[in-house]
């Protein structure tokens, strides 16, 4: 395992106990022996399951399975079975017979319908899923499940990951409390395009699937979404977030609920690209002044996946004519006399030249942080958009090169 994130966080936080859902985790020997690499959470008749994906052309049988499921509903309970070490990508009929296989051996457990078991797999793509080993740890997790192994369901899923990945958020409606808890994995072959990683997220509020779906895919766009590692979009991204009711409150609606919830995408969303794999600086960039909301995000993601400039980030050089240069083939609308560009708070570029009051040395401290703000100003209109990413070092490609072998 590569060195713990020099950004991660002091700990991994305390998950409350969301009511109607348990876990459990246990080593399979999927691909790497000694680690804890298959999970699952069962939840309870009347919750709701909702998702996102990867829009990969090449996406994973797990994936397909997933998504030909989520629309339905269903006053059965659920299941959530992930293992690591294996993608089950690019593995053809035999993928799809494994996650087949998966189900059935699952359904026959825990006593659900095949149709609500939804599996996830992470790990390397195109070698065949030895799920055998995933269906004789079923009944050891099926009886080990407990209200409070959240964080070990956690441990479960990662990959290259150096620390695993929790949020909380917990509010009142109509003075009741309403928990959320959310996990996730990712560091590699991160760069989303509807869903992002594996994230999974559990409430014990009560909403109906629609409603909730609505409010997943809304909340994703603006966080998992704008999230970039190395410009790769996975081909098992899923995100999946279940209700279970358990509560008793309802929160249609509730705007108080939304904001819960998008804080924890939020959270989870930042600590990916805090383990971004080599990472060693936080980097949000923030375009305003485009033609329109989605040029903004074309920018910043342009920006932002540059190896020049997250090289120059990585060597604490303070290089703007990278970012001048990334903005320029981004495709979206652009004027080479209106642009401004500031590190932190000190304006470095103003309308198409260098800032006469900038000084070199202003920006070669900003860079020698952990954290970075890189705003950039458009000038042509009221588009913004904020994107996240890491920096890019040698740690990366030792990761990347060493990944299979």
């Amino acid at each position: 395992m590569p060195p713990r994130s020099p950004l991660a966080p002091d700990s991994f936080p305390t998950l409350p106990v969301i009511g109607g859902v348990r876990f459990a985790a246990a080593q399979a020997g999927v691909r790497y022996k000694g680690r804890v690499d298959v999970m699952l959470a069962l939840l309870d008749p009347g919750s709701v399951v909702t998702g996102v994906f990867t829009r990969s052309a090449t996406r994973s049988a797990n994936v397909l399975d997933c998504q030909a499921k989520i629309g339905s509903d269903s006053a059965e309970g659920a299941a959530i079975i992930v293992n690591s070490g294996n993608s089950n990508a690019f593995t053809g009929k035999a993928g799809d017979g494994s996650v087949r296989a998966i189900c059935e051996a699952a359904a026959g457990i825990t006593g659900l319908p095949a149709e609500r078991i939804f599996t996830s797999s992470t790990g390397v793509i195109g070698e065949p899923l030895p799920h055998d080993r995933i269906i004789a740890k079923l009944e050891e997790l099926n009886e080990g499940l407990t209200e409070d192994a959240i964080e070990m369901a956690a441990k479960a899923i990662m990959t290259t990951d150096t620390f695993p990945k929790g949020a909380v958020a917990e509010i009142e409606v109509e003075g009741k409390p309403v928990r959320i808890a959310g996990i996730a994995k990712g560091s590699g072959m991160i760069a989303p395009d509807m869903a992002t990683m594996l994230v999974y997220i559990f409430t014990d509020a009560q909403i109906g699937r629609a409603d909730l779906q609505e409010l997943v895919s809304a909340v994703n766009a603006r966080t998992f979404n704008n999230i970039t590692v190395d410009s790769d979009t996975s081909t098992s991204d899923t995100l999946l977030m279940a209700a279970t009711g358990a509560s008793g409150v309802d929160v249609t609606g509730n705007a108080a609920f939304a904001e819960a919830v998008e804080a924890v995408f939020l959270d989870l969303a930042h600590q990916v690209v805090r383990d971004g794999e080599g990472a060693t600086k936080f980097v949000t960039v923030t375009v305003t002044g485009a033609a329109s909301d989605a040029d903004a995000r074309t920018h910043a993601l342009a920006i932002a996946n540059s190896p020049l400039v997250k090289t120059a980030i990585a060597g604490e050089d303070p290089n703007w004519g990278r970012i001048v240069m990334a903005v320029g083939k981004s495709g979206a609308s652009a004027d080479r006399d209106t642009l401004s560009i500031r590190f932190g708070d000190v304006l470095v570029a103003d309308k198409g030249w260098r800032s006469p009051d900038y000084k070199e040395e202003q920006g070669a401290a900003l860079m020698k942080k952990p954290e970075i703000d890189i705003t950039v100003d458009i000038g042509l209109g009221q588009g913004t958009a904020t994107v996240w990413t890491c920096d890019l070092t040698h740690g990366y490609i030792q990761i990347n090169a060493d990944y299979r072998s």
